[in-house]
């Protein structure tokens, strides 16, 4: 009789536990997923990457609507491209939703909207302005450019057609970089709906049919939704980040600081590392946004003219060359790329800051050469000095508060030890280790 009990007792626990699995499967069922991702700033393969796995991810978890925040300035045809694939032939229903207000789907956002099934703004938004332009401050010829503007018109043409849409409207925002409010895309077709949030969105696509890139055609239900916001990692965050042309900007004039810094500091070591990894990282984002190499190459050169400044007496003459290499460089770097390029208020920034240096340093050498004249070269012989870099037997000491070029007359010296000047020839001096007493 015992054991009969104890049976009926793990059979009924059995049951239950299987009613509430499939309890909870029918609730499951019975609330549609909608996976929510959110885009903002240029784009870039960093967010291609972002968008295809996103909707990889709702369609492996079979969810109802994949919704793409999206508020973007432009970005790289490459990386909107692979967007736009992406959405085109996603298995799960794709509603772009150009927001908040304010917002808008320039460039590249506009071919990413109209590539989705369904397409909406928020009140206050704008579209359009697809024109293709030169990159980084490179001369197309004009026979190139009208096939580069034919292709992309075609391209959006093609897109608009794919998704019933007016594909002469879709065309001018191409070749003629027209733009669109909310409500002219609305009424030319361009777009499917204004909503003013995202809740009215959902409200609005309930019942709407699309269909996928397999052929199967779905009614989206969005009755009782549960929403899943699908963010960037951390990672992806991170580079996009420094995907942005005004940050590589900023990395490149930190990595100037930097190794100049280490350079006429030597054994400082924070400065050189920090100066360093600012430089591999705008080494990337620059990579990532196809720079123009002239002017990376002129960026380069400026930090180049920079750090010669220390170790040659030019009275701010390689200091001067700098600065206008400096900003010559900085206005090629992005200067057409549709919503890439250095912000003019930057460059001014950096350029004075970097002015202010300077006459900083030319003001410091023309000091220093006054006090040559007062004092003359006999008053520096028999003065302590630290060495800067390893004389073996030439290296750089400091001197009276100035960097000279030295020569070792017997060993070797480390740097930070202490010397004593027993020559001046022309711009060098004679040094010999201070004897420890």
């Amino acid at each position: 009789m015992g054991r009969t009990l104890l049976r009926i007792f793990f059979l009924t626990l059995f049951i239950i536990t299987i009613v509430g699995a499939l309890a909870g499967s029918i609730i499951s069922a019975s609330s549609p997923t909608i996976e929510i991702l959110h885009v903002e700033g240029t784009i870039v393969p960093v967010v291609a990457d972002y968008i295809d796995r996103g909707i990889s991810q709702a369609e492996d978890e079979n969810a109802t609507v994949c919704i793409i925040e999206l508020n973007t300035p432009g970005g790289l045809l490459t990386a909107t491209e692979k967007i736009v694939q992406s959405i085109m032939n996603a298995d799960v229903p794709i509603v772009v939703y150009v927001s908040p207000k304010g917002a808008w789907a320039a460039s590249a956002g506009t071919f990413i909207t109209l590539s989705a099934h369904i397409a909406a703004m928020t009140p206050g938004s704008t579209i359009g302005a697809a024109h293709p332009v030169a990159a980084g401050g490179e001369e197309i010829p004009e026979e190139q450019m009208k096939k580069i503007v034919e292709f992309s018109a075609k391209w959006m043409k093609t897109i608009a057609e794919e998704r019933g849409r007016n594909m002469e409207e879709a065309e001018l925002a191409v070749t003629e970089s027209k733009s669109f409010t909310d409500v002219d895309a609305l009424e030319c077709n361009l777009i499917d709906m204004r909503a003013d949030n995202l809740k009215s969105l959902i409200s609005q696509i309930n019942g709407w049919k699309v269909t996928l890139a397999n052929g199967e055609e779905v009614t989206i239900n969005t009755t009782g939704y549960e929403t899943i916001r699908n963010e960037m990692n951390a990672i992806e965050q991170f580079l996009q980040a420094i995907s942005d042309p005004n940050i590589a900007y900023i990395l490149l004039t930190l990595a100037t600081i930097g190794l100049i810094t280490e350079i006429s500091n030597p054994g400082l070591i924070f400065p050189g590392v920090a100066g360093g990894l600012s430089l591999l990282l705008a080494f990337y984002s620059l990579g990532v946004l196809n720079a123009y190499w002239g002017g990376v190459a002129l960026i380069l050169l400026a930090m180049g003219l920079f750090i010669a400044e220390y170790f040659t007496t030019s009275f701010g003459l390689l200091t001067a060359g700098g600065i206008i290499a400096l900003v010559m460089g900085s206005l090629i770097l992005f200067s057409h790329s549709p919503g890439i390029e250095v912000n003019r208020g930057l460059i001014v920034g950096v350029t004075i800051a970097i002015a202010a240096f300077a006459i900083f340093v030319i003001g410091a050498i023309i000091r220093g050469q006054k006090r040559r004249k007062a004092t003359g070269a006999e008053g520096m012989i028999g003065k302590i000095a630290i060495a800067k870099t390893p004389l073996d037997p030439t290296g750089t000491v400091l001197a009276e508060g100035e960097l000279w070029t030295a020569i070792a007359e017997e060993g070797k010296i480390a740097p930070r030890e202490e010397v004593i000047i027993t020559k001046v020839e022309e711009l060098k001096l004679r040094v010999t280790k201070k004897s420890k007493e």
